[in-house]
């Protein structure tokens, strides 16, 4: 028998996606928007409850989220512990999620249970009743990860980023104050979960193997309730960035510094995004990058760095991120400037740019891999307007890129001069 070959690399050969499910779509009674992705073997299924009603929408720091975590802790027919021990009971996962543009619910569960969850699902979502004794509790808790968070540079510098590049005034780079704890009261909760808690502002999207009397139940539990809230849409403060560039957050005692380097930049729906993720790969955006070569592997002075390219609603931004210790922060700015600059001068060799491909081709399988992977990479477009032809084109981008057009992109997208520099930490 022959022995195998453990000195020669096997070859790598790039894969791709092959033709991504569809999903059907439908409306409730009441023209709630309601997807399905029929996909699996196992009985199980997941529902996303998906409303308009994420950090954008709010009027004051703490409300969206807040609103959000309090949804578990009563409603109008079960008190906390019984709705959590309900749920226990029948085996379910429950994620409560709340982000910059939208917020709502996830759950996991066995789809025989198909109609006891949607009936869990109809008070936690469309009936919270925000005890003021479980408000208090959690407000208090949220305080207290508040002051610890505040002991860390990286949410420092975390934190101050949004700030400048969005604004202090937008609800994407607004801040939190410890006064913001003091505020909220149940009315003001009752009031945001009335206004956009509603199926005015919900979309469904249920995905596994889908129990045949789907489309019914959710007619019978979230298909009859509508109303309409005549509102003015619009964000009342604009998208303006902070004038200063470069900031600097004291943080005595600390021993490393944290780095964000960025700005806003386009968001998905823009025709370079895919080529941008792609330059932003051969950055920062994999273990074998550009900036954890240099700065992680040959200099020593961080144990991580990368670099992101997000879309939200509103704008995208790009950030570069690490912590280092405070003595190498300056050398540490140097490297970065510094590989920006080769990007947007000297071309990416076929090997490298080879290992981009493959790694990116990678990890869009894994994105359509089951149906709950299908479900996620079906939201993460949809909430833009966009269908599975955004996930084709990428796949063509990965595949026929060329160098010329990742120095364009990166002379385009990272001039150097318009990036925001934000240091926390010890002088």
């Amino acid at each position: 028998m022959r022995s195998p070959d453990r000195k020669t690399q096997p070859r790598m050969s790039p894969v791709g996606i092959d033709e991504i499910p569809e999903a059907e779509v439908f409306s409730l009674k009441n023209q709630v928007p309601v997807f399905f992705i029929e996909a699996g073997s196992e009985e199980l299924m997941k529902i996303d409850f998906i409303f308009r009603a994420g950090q954008v929408a709010e009027s004051m720091p703490l409300q969206a989220s807040t609103v959000n975590m309090m949804l578990v802790e009563g409603s109008q027919n079960y008190t906390a512990e019984s709705l959590n021990k309900t749920l226990d009971y029948y085996g379910t996962f429950l994620n409560l999620n709340s982000e910059r543009d939208s917020a709502g619910i996830t759950i996991f569960f066995l789809n025989k249970h198909l109609e006891k969850i949607l009936e869990l699902c109809r008070e936690i979502l469309f009936r919270p009743v925000f005890p003021e004794n479980e408000l208090n509790t959690l407000l208090k808790k949220r305080r207290q990860w508040y002051l610890i968070n505040r002991e860390k540079v990286h949410n420092l510098a975390s934190d101050q980023f949004f700030e400048s590049i969005f604004g202090h005034n937008h609800p994407y780079g607004r801040q939190t104050d410890l006064q913001d704890f003091e505020r909220l009261t149940p009315a003001l909760l009752q009031q945001f979960h009335n206004r956009y808690y509603n199926p005015n502002k919900m979309a469904v999207i249920v995905s596994g193997k889908i129990h045949p009397d789907t489309k019914e139940l959710l007619n019978i539990y979230f298909g009859e309730s509508s109303y309409y809230i005549k509102e003015n849409e619009k964000i009342s403060s604009p998208l303006i960035s902070e004038k200063e560039k470069k900031v600097f957050i004291e943080k005595k005692g600390a021993i490393q510094s944290a780095i964000r380097i960025g700005s806003t930049t386009i968001d998905k729906r823009h025709s370079d995004y895919h080529g941008l993720k792609i330059l932003d790969a051969i950055l920062g955006g994999y273990f074998g990058s550009r900036l954890m070569k240099n700065i992680r592997e040959e200099k020593g002075y961080t144990y991580g760095i990368s670099s992101s390219v997000i879309s939200f609603e509103l704008s995208g931004y790009k950030v570069i991120a690490a912590e280092v210790g405070k003595k190498y922060t300056r050398k540490t700015l140097d490297e970065v400037y510094k590989e920006i600059s080769i990007l947007q001068k000297i071309p990416v060799e076929t090997e490298e740019l080879e290992v981009v491909r493959n790694i990116m081709s990678g990890e869009m399988v894994r994105m359509f891999d089951g149906p709950f992977s299908i479900a996620d990479s079906f939201r993460a477009v949809w909430e833009f307007g966009l269908s599975n032809s955004y996930y084709y084109e990428l796949a063509r981008k990965i595949k026929t890129i060329e160098p010329d057009e990742i120095i364009h992109l990166a002379k385009t997208y990272y001039n150097i001069d318009e990036l925001y520099e934000i240091i926390a930490g010890s002088k």
